[in-house]
C-alpha cells in the first residue's frame, strides 16, 4: 500500500508541475490573471488532460492575489461547467467523489 501511495503523491505532483507550467505560460502571475488568460489556462489544462476543476481548486487557493478575482471566479465557473461534463471531473484526480 505504501508503494501505492507513493506513485499516487508522485502521479500528483507531476500533474502539480505540469498545470503550474501551464499557469506560467498562459498568466505569467497572479496579478495578470483576467478572464481570457484563466480560460486560456483551463483551455489548456484540459487539453493536456489536467481536470479543470482541479485547476480551478487551485487558482482559488490564490484569488487574494488576483485583482477582480469575484469577475473572474464567475466566468471560471461558468467555463468549467461547459467544457466538463456538467461540471464533474473528467479525471477525478484532486476531487473527491461520493
Amino acid at each position: 500500500m505504501t508503494n501505492q501511495n507513493n506513485l499516487n503523491h508522485s502521479t500528483t505532483n507531476s500533474i502539480q508541475e505540469k498545470m503550474e507550467g501551464i499557469w506560467r505560460s498562459t498568466c505569467g502571475t497572479w496579478e495578470n490573471c483576467n478572464a481570457s488568460t484563466v480560460q486560456s489556462f483551463l483551455s489548456e489544462c484540459e487539453q493536456n488532460s489536467i481536470d479543470p476543476q482541479f485547476c480551478m481548486s487551485w487558482i482559488q487557493e490564490h484569488a487574494n492575489m488576483i485583482p477582480n478575482w469575484s469577475n473572474i471566479a464567475d466566468m471560471t465557473r461558468e467555463w468549467v461547467v461547459e467544457h466538463t461534463s456538467t461540471g464533474s471531473p473528467i479525471s477525478g484526480i484532486g476531487n473527491e467523489t461520493s
